[in-house]
């Protein structure tokens, strides 16, 4: 009985151990957003104090290209927009996580204490 439970309880650390790592995966790729999000933010305060006389150069491999200042504006918005759903659905994705982690560790409590039950119960172990 005791070996049941055992393997089952190292099923669920496993488990466990897998969905700490989504967590930490998600934790970083949010954290790479909201860097994102802080450059472009920079990027579209500095647009806005552009007037139409100004020139602006997009940046595409080794090359330097001259880009409208309305288009380089809607860029950055739409860009802004992506990271900022981008950054809900790793939210989401946390909470998610986080549920899931709570519930694991309350199976793993749980078997533990019968672990330790059926070793009390069971001689010589």
């Amino acid at each position: 009985m005791a070996e049941a439970i055992q393997k089952k309880l190292k099923a669920e650390v496993e488990k466990y151990a897998q969905t700490q790592k989504d967590v930490s995966k998600s934790v970083s790729a949010r954290q790479k957003l909201e860097t994102q999000m802080a450059e472009n933010n920079i990027v579209k305060e500095e647009l806005d104090l552009l007037d139409s006389s100004n020139t602006v150069f997009k940046l595409i491999g080794p090359v330097l290209v001259k880009q409208d200042l309305d288009e380089a504006k809607a860029t950055v918005a739409k860009r802004l927009e992506y990271i900022n759903g981008e950054i809900q659905r790793y939210e989401t994705l946390l909470k998610d996580y986080h549920k899931k982690s709570e519930q694991q560790r309350e199976v793993l409590t749980s078997l533990q204490q019968d672990l330790q039950k059926a070793q009390g119960l069971t001689p010589g172990k």
